[in-house]
């Protein structure tokens, strides 16, 4: 089993900054790939961004040169700095993490949650 904790979220006005952590602990070999969602109200989830075990990154062109992924593998933590918010940014942040057992199995397992209010 798997435990993820989301942190960092909260209300900044349009133009500030956050950064979102996301630490994974319990029973697994390794992390393959680590990812950031968000779903704002009455819309579907989407993808944010994402980093590979490599530190290879993608992310949506709607937070592109605003939003950087990065993580930590020592401490199998993945962070996300939001700078430039606007108010569109306001969503429910989820982490998403791939875990590989020891036996080579891939699994997903999703944060909690953590929100993000960007006021105008």
């Amino acid at each position: 089993q798997v435990q993820l904790v989301e942190s960092g979220g909260g209300l900044v006005q349009t133009g500030g900054s956050l950064r979102l952590s996301c630490a994974a602990s319990g029973s697994f070999s390794s992390i393959n790939v680590m990812e950031w969602y968000r779903q704002a109200r009455g819309k579907q989830r989407e993808l944010v961004a994402g980093i590979a075990s490599g530190g290879s990154t993608n992310s949506a062109d709607a937070v592109k040169g605003r939003f950087t992924i990065s993580r930590d593998n020592a401490k199998n933590t993945v962070h996300l700095q939001m700078n430039s918010l606007k108010p569109e940014d306001t969503a429910v942040y989820y982490c998403r993490v791939t875990v590989v057992t020891d036996r080579g199995y891939e699994y997903q397992y999703w944060g909690q949650g953590t929100q993000v209010s960007v006021s105008s």
